[in-house]
């Protein structure tokens, strides 16, 4: 038998959570999650929530700072609406039990990042993402209608297909291999992709694990379009260092006076941008590109070493025990970064609802492309997005579902056919770290028409031996996520074949500049059903 609920959420970061404590009021909402519950790129965000919350700031800087950031691409409506409600959200989690740094005084204790012009970013040390998490994963557990199902994968979204028009083919909710390995429908009047972004899609990322991009391809599959994937944004300053596996150096350290530096000490940022080190993030992970491939150097160095000790392990403790933990001590040595795959400012495109071209799908958080971003997010947009967004989806979601005919037959149960166990795993580990590379070193921070040609050509071949696999053998987590980071591979390169110039985040030597005549405009794929 399936499992029935009135709002099927795939994902437990910031946007899953908060569209389900909204949606428990109105119905019963399953959660499905990949890992254990608070695994997500929500628990990993350090630096905080950018929010008008300052007398001294204003709404219309913050939404000129992120059409800045934005390049041209941002959706006014889009970024006017998340800025708005912001300020309304944030007090919604401070209720709930949220603690953010303040002053002596009661006031919040606001912090800069990169590409803003004020000081705008609410923060709980550096582990905002964590204590926000944490804030909500309580208040959903004293919601009676929210039942979680941690480590249960979502294969694939099930489509009623009775309608003779493919664009009328509702989604049902989703099929999803349990930790038993048995393969279970979830049906839902209402589902909702949060399933944040796809970091793991290259070999150095800032994410957890669980970034495979499956919200994209999921909905991909289902005919959902999907845009603007040639904009991944990447983290200037991830921690570099053997044994220390994706982390982040928060952005809030240049915000506070961080300083980047190469190997001999000369700082550089001050050639590449008026702002330095606090220009916005494609400026600054491009400079650092630029000067590790002329000096032949594997990093550079972040020198926070004149705020003192005090500063900063009251300020970043975070960040500084763990550094420590590597024997680096940032008080009386710089701490050496490189760049790593971050953020997703495409995905699956929704209105200002979070509704998706597929009826009955909704797409929140990273996973989505509402227009907030364009071609590079502003710094600590994402969770506010999150917030937001996961807030205006269930209004709507809950108007939709009351209007719904009554179903008389369920979609069929999940066919394993005549798939066996597999006898050669090795192919799944071996096309994960070929798609990572490939995307690495192909696909990554400047590109050309010859290196995306090459990635296009490897991963058409991958992706005819994944499917091959993925049909003869049975379903596995591994299986799932090696098709899923595939997929998207695939649209990354597409977009980025199809944007003839740079723009933000997508930069390429044989088109280096900006051409607002023809390319001042969202990159859009579909797949034809």
């Amino acid at each position: 038998m399936p499992h029935r609920f009135d709002f099927l959420v795939l994902g437990s970061g910031v946007a899953g959570l908060s569209f389900a404590l909204q949606a428990a009021r109105h119905g019963t909402v399953a959660v499905i999650t990949k890992r254990e519950r608070g695994e997500s790129n929500t628990a990993y965000a350090q630096g905080g929530i950018a929010s008008v919350l300052a007398p001294t700031d204003s709404f219309d800087a913050h939404i000129e700072d992120t059409l800045v950031a934005g390049a041209g691409l941002c959706h006014r409506d889009a970024v006017e609406v998340t800025v708005k409600e912001g300020p309304e959200r944030v007090r919604e989690l401070v209720q709930l039990g949220a603690d953010f740094n303040k002053h002596v005084s009661g006031e919040f204790d606001l912090t800069r990042e990169g590409g803003h012009s004020a000081r705008r970013i609410i923060h709980s040390g550096d582990i905002t993402g964590r204590e926000v998490q944490r804030a909500l994963l309580a208040a959903c557990d004293e919601a009676p209608n929210i039942a979680f199902f941690p480590h249960t994968a979502a294969i694939d979204l099930i489509l009623d297909r009775r309608m003779p028009n493919p664009s009328a083919h509702r989604c049902l909710g989703a099929y999803a291999l349990l930790e038993n390995g048995s393969i279970e429908r979830f049906l839902a009047k209402v589902t909702v992709l949060a399933t944040g972004g796809a970091g793991k899609v290259y070999l150095y990322t800032s994410n957890p694990d669980v970034a495979t991009g499956d919200g994209v391809a999921m909905a991909y599959r289902a005919g959902a379009r999907v845009a603007n994937m040639e904009f991944y944004q990447f983290h200037p300053t991830c921690l570099y260092h053997p044994e220390a596996k994706s982390f982040l150096i928060s952005e809030a350290l240049r915000g506070e006076g961080g300083k980047l530096r190469l190997k001999g000490g000369a700082t550089f940022m001050e050639r590449y941008h008026t702002m330095g080190a606090l220009a916005p993030r494609d400026v600054v992970a491009r400079a650092i590109d630029a000067e590790m491939k002329r000096t032949g150097d594997e990093c550079v160095y972040l020198d926070m070493t004149h705020l003192g000790r005090a500063f900063l392990t009251e300020r970043f403790p975070n960040i500084y025990a763990t550094c420590k933990a590597f024997n680096i001590d940032m008080a009386v040595q710089p701490i050496p970064v490189v760049p790593a795959a971050h953020y997703q400012c495409g995905g699956v495109v929704t209105d200002l609802d979070g509704r998706t071209s597929v009826p009955g799908l909704y797409a929140i958080g990273e996973v989505a492309c509402t227009g907030l971003h364009g071609a590079n997010r502003l710094a600590s947009n994402s969770l506010l997005e999150g917030l937001v967004f996961g807030h205006r989806a269930v209004r709507v979601a809950f108007e939709e579902m009351a209007d719904l005919p009554a179903r008389t037959e369920d979609p069929p149960a999940w066919d394993a056919g005549s798939a066996v166990e597999s006898d050669e795993s090795v192919v799944v580990t071996h096309n994960w770290d070929e798609i990572r590379r490939l995307m690495w070193n192909y696909v990554g921070i400047v590109r050309t028409d010859k290196r995306l040609m090459r990635a296009r050509r490897r991963l058409e071949l991958l992706r005819e031996e994944i499917r091959d696999y993925y049909w003869h053998f049975k379903v596995t987590r591994d299986v799932i996520e090696l098709r899923n980071i595939a997929e998207v591979a695939y649209l990354i390169v597409d977009c980025a074949s199809r944007r003839k110039e740079s723009r933000g985040l997508h930069f390429t030597l044989d088109y280096p500049h900006t051409d607002d005549h023809h390319w001042l405009r969202d990159t859009v794929l579909s797949r034809e059903l």
